[in-house]
């Protein structure tokens, strides 16, 4: 049987296409794809992600145990509420998840973890705690609902359904959260446009839904939340990366931080420089660019690990896996149904502030 959110019969009373997301039953789109897209480009839209992971991470060793499972350093968080992108490496510097790790004391911090990857990650995460002693307590937080809030307005929206929240948050910078009425706050996002993520008690979740959609706030489902991460440039799991490919080849090192001796798992592994890169792609002629289609270089063969249509910019875009050396501005082909394609590779992102970059 599939999993719910907190928000299943909402989508079910407002239409939605409800498909089956790494075991959860969550929607699609409710009724326009391309029509939520814009929503979060020009305005403001709402996506339900509560099926992804919140957990916390708690004792006296706390912040030792995550400089030893993330690749990103969280000394850099100083301040309540700070928080920074990192991803956990195996031994071998393979990706076993992506994540936003948020800062409260050095004894106290929350981690919100992707959806298909969280009973992975727990057990990985016990596991190392219970081998290493750490003096650390692991809680999933499986009273909570999670809704992001994107857009150039989506702000302002919030702040007509939170009044209380405008003083707390009107100077809250990006990668940082408060707290405000039992609700947590993040400016962070996974679309390229301004925005906050909430995370509330879950009895709370379909009210605050409705307000948001009163106030004007687009209901959008994953589709669009694809659409909008790829114009942005941003990597899902499972695609753009996973267990056998390193950051380095996921167009991430910014988030590995090697500026001082700490250890953390996978670093020695990160030490070579890679064989592969990730970057951008679009297609010269007509055709629509998806993952899993081969790429031709003149460097080696590569393949496509997403693609599709964007909205924005009324043409096909990709991420595409390539062997280093590759250039941005070369030409490459791309195999779509049977043909190969001309190509050229760009940078990330696509689109920023709605406009684009290519």
């Amino acid at each position: 049987m599939l999993l719910r959110t907190p928000l299943y019969e909402t989508h079910q009373r407002l239409g939605a296409k409800l498909v089956d997301f790494g075991g959860w039953e969550m929607p699609l789109h409710y009724g326009s794809q391309v029509d939520e897209h814009h929503a979060v480009r020009r305005h403001a839209g709402m996506f339900d992600v509560s099926h992804m992971c919140t957990m916390e991470v708690v004792g006296s060793q706390a912040k030792d145990f995550l400089h030893l499972v993330l690749a990103n350093n969280v000394s850099k968080l100083k301040t309540h509420g700070r928080a920074l992108y990192s991803c956990m490496l195996n031994e071998h510097g393979g990706v076993v998840d992506d994540l936003i790790v948020y800062h409260f004391d050095d004894t106290t911090f929350r981690l919100v973890v992707n959806a298909g990857t969280a009973q992975k990650d727990i057990a990985w995460l016990n596991a190392i705690i219970a081998r290493e002693k750490f003096s650390v307590v692991l809680t999933p937080r499986n009273d909570v609902a999670m809704i992001a809030v994107q857009g150039p307005a989506a702000r302002q929206a919030v702040w007509k359904v939170l009044p209380d929240s405008h003083a707390a948050t009107v100077e809250l910078k990006p990668f940082n959260s408060t707290t405000v009425d039992g609700i947590f706050i993040a400016r962070t996002g996974y679309t390229g446009e301004d925005g906050f993520e909430i995370i509330l008690p879950a009895t709370r979740a379909a009210e605050f839904w409705m307000q948001l959609q009163n106030a004007g706030v687009k209901p959008c489902g994953l589709g669009a939340r694809d659409t909008l991460r790829l114009e942005a440039g941003m990597n899902l799991y499972g695609q753009d990366m996973d267990d056998e490919t390193t950051p380095l080849e996921s167009n991430l090192a910014w988030t590995i931080d090697m500026s001082t001796d700490r250890k953390f798992m996978g670093r020695a592994a990160l030490e070579t420089a890679p064989t592969r890169q990730l970057v951008g792609l679009v297609p010269l002629g007509a055709g629509i660019l998806r993952g899993h289609q081969a790429v031709q270089t003149t460097k080696g063969n590569g393949e496509i690990t997403s693609g599709s249509f964007s909205p924005t910019l009324n043409m096909s875009i990709a991420f595409t896996r390539v062997p280093a050396g590759v250039a941005i501005g070369d030409m490459v082909q791309a195999e779509v149904r049977g043909k190969w394609l001309d190509c050229r590779v760009t940078k990330f992102p696509f689109v920023r502030n709605g406009q684009s970059l290519i």
